[in-house]
């Protein structure tokens, strides 16, 4: 099988984008998978994700981790695949597409792409952190100058703490910054790394520094080590309306 494939990022956070509508690409081949994901072996990136047709939308999105198994919903990847479905004139500044996590919309302005995340109803303050979950589940710990923190090490030893989580959680070292801006680097589950930006790990952690009161504005300015993102909200008992924006770029396209 040859398959042709787009690089994206989306602040840093890399993904091999395939365009599956014709059902072609094996999805239960996770050795697969992983070697394309492998940053030795293969393309290398922190994802791979298929398009493919939806009956009632625009299009749907399949998500696999790096370790080749399908996860959860990751908010840069929704980004990159809004994106690619423009390049394949699938849409055109607008999008609505089923996810793992339910139905998303998207916008389009120029290489700023705007993703709308599920309502989030519980943040649980535990462990010196708080949990919750953005379409992936999250655990968010302030810290004060998280450039000096071991995100490899620290992230995986909270990674795989079963009084946080039973089933492995994704890990946020947050800092404030001022009053509507805040740092986040984030250890993902999957990739079992540190990774220059998750979209789902911003949301995490904007919701929580709001929850605290340690920002007071509904958009928050986020600082990754890939770049800048924008989380925007409204709160009315639970978390509603909630986007994701920043950047999604082409990288290159190969064939596999």
């Amino acid at each position: 099988m040859i398959a042709e494939f787009y690089k994206y990022h989306g602040t840093g956070n890399d993904f091999v984008l395939i365009d599956n509508r014709s059902l072609g690409f094996d999805k239960n081949n996770i050795k697969f998978i992983s070697k394309i994901c492998s940053r030795h072996t293969g393309v290398g990136a922190d994802g791979l994700i298929l398009l493919e047709n939806d009956n009632q939308y625009d299009f749907k999105m399949i998500y696999f981790n790096s370790d080749g198994k399908q996860t959860s919903m990751c908010g840069n990847g929704g980004r990159c695949i809004i994106s690619f479905a423009n390049k394949l004139n699938i849409i055109d500044n607008k999008a609505t597409f089923s996810a793992i996590d339910g139905i998303h919309e998207g916008i389009i302005n120029k290489d700023i792409i705007k993703i709308k995340m599920n309502k989030v109803s519980i943040i649980h303050e535990a462990h010196n952190g708080c949990i919750l979950d953005t379409g992936s589940p999250h655990f968010v710990k302030f810290c004060k100058s998280i450039n000096n923190i071991n995100v490899f090490e620290s992230g995986r030893e909270l990674r795989n703490n079963k009084e946080i989580s039973e089933d492995g959680i994704n890990i946020n070292f947050t800092e404030i910054i001022d009053n509507f801006s805040i740092k986040v680097r984030t250890y993902e589950r999957g990739v079992e790394n540190e990774t220059l930006s998750c979209g789902t790990g911003v949301i995490a952690s904007a919701l929580s520094a709001y929850s605290k009161g340690l920002v007071d504005t509904n958009r928050i300015k986020i600082n990754t080590l890939g770049g800048e993102l924008f989380v925007s909200f409204k709160f009315n008992s639970v978390y509603d309306n909630i986007w994701l924006e920043g950047p999604a770029i082409e990288v290159f396209k190969g064939y596999i």
